[in-house]
């Protein structure tokens, strides 16, 4: 019982973040619709649907403050990066072939390597400048250089759109539900009717939209970070309620499972809306980009701000093990992923089980290491070597 009013917050909040990430897709296709494809997923389809691990690491750190609010930001960003690299792209699939679109799908070679090789370095370097036993508003901003630099390259590489893909890529007009009052759109986040209408979609009223929606989500997690803050103490006290039992876990694991998922629900629904539509490309660049924006930008921001207006994190061990066994356990589930991403030239459903199935692994692993499963403990102890030895190196 201790846990089931969280947990239905936390669903409550995915409905939400999901209700509200449809306005934000229509804005942000509309803002990127000059960017080719590929590109657009990587850039500005992977920033907008990344804001929810933004805003939730930056919660967990200025709400819960210092180590737990750390914790759970790691958490959040790792464990969103896991599954924007294997549920998104399984679910793409699956979706493409299992209503019939298509057998099998072909992304650019270009693609997966640009994106995966970026993801792999950057994800090298987490682990070296996340090291150590505190944590300084430089190392926050060295998380964000890597990410600019990634985002200049690709701007750099960009092909310049035909007047063709132009055209096909803008949204026409748009939406022609008849509004039914302000408190009911707000009420249920039916957010475009508010800011589009009938009317032609512009660049005006895409930013409006887009602004509006993104405070919305900063304003649900807020509520997520407190819901996972619940599941994990030991105890917690709700007004009027009572005083109930949580997991007593650390808040990273709860972050990593939870709270990831939770963030990750625009990911999703960007890179299936664009599988649809036929652009492979865009549907799992959106996921790898994601991926970069999340553990460079959406940890470093938040930990720059964090540490220039509180000064250092000082980290106790408990945290500095959990941290470097996940990110360790991001790299290595990054490089699978990557091998069941090139492995053939076109994706099937095999790969798609194939990722469910890695991520399976991955989440009972979590489960093992909150339970302290000692097949789980040795497995952690041995990703906490492989950080030391490769930051000997």
């Amino acid at each position: 019982m201790g846990i089931l009013i969280p947990l239905l917050i936390v669903i409550i909040c995915c409905i939400i973040i999901w209700r509200a990430s449809d306005g934000f897709t229509v804005a942000s296709e509309y803002i990127g619709r000059n960017l080719s494809e590929g590109v657009r997923g990587a850039t500005i389809n992977a920033i907008g649907s990344s804001l929810p691990e933004l805003f939730t690491t930056f919660f967990f750190l200025f709400y819960l403050g210092d180590v737990d609010g750390f914790s759970g930001g790691i958490g959040t960003t790792a464990g969103s990066a896991i599954f924007n690299g294997m549920i998104i792209p399984a679910f793409v699939i699956l979706v493409v072939i299992l209503t019939g679109l298509a057998t099998k799908i072909t992304v650019s070679q270009k693609v997966f390597f640009r994106d995966g090789f970026s993801l792999i370095a950057a994800e090298l370097l987490f682990i070296v400048i996340i090291s150590g036993k505190s944590l300084h508003w430089w190392h926050g901003v060295l998380l964000m250089v890597i990410y600019f630099i990634y985002l200049f390259y690709m701007l750099k590489s960009m092909r310049a759109p035909t007047e063709d893909t132009q055209h096909s890529s803008a949204p026409e007009l748009t939406i022609h539900r008849p509004s039914k009052g302000i408190l009911y759109h707000l009420l249920t986040f039916d957010l475009e009717p508010l800011f589009i209408g009938n009317n032609r979609i512009t660049n005006t009223r895409a930013w409006a939209l887009l602004i509006f929606s993104t405070f919305s989500i900063a304003f649900i997690c807020l509520i997520l970070v407190q819901a996972c803050e619940w599941i994990g103490s030991a105890e917690y006290t709700l007004p009027y309620l009572g005083t109930f039992e949580g997991l007593n876990i650390p808040i990273m694991f709860v972050a990593i499972i939870l709270a990831s998922a939770a963030s990750s629900v625009p990911d999703t629904i960007i890179s299936m809306n664009d599988a649809r539509k036929g652009n492979y490309d865009d549907a799992i660049s959106n996921a790898l980009g994601s991926n970069i924006f999340d553990i460079c930008f959406a940890l470093g921001f938040p930990l720059f701000l964090y540490t220039i207006i509180n000064g250092p994190i000082v980290m106790q061990q408990e945290t500095i093990d959990q941290s470097a066994e996940l990110r360790m356990l991001l790299l290595l589930l990054t490089v699978v992923a990557f091998g069941v991403y090139i492995y053939r030239k076109t994706i099937n459903s095999v790969q798609a089980y194939m990722l469910l199935g890695i991520y399976g692994i991955f989440t009972l692993y979590v489960i093992g290491r909150g339970a302290n499963n000692p097949i789980a403990d040795a497995t952690a102890e041995f990703l906490r070597n492989m950080v030391s030895y490769l930051n000997f190196l």
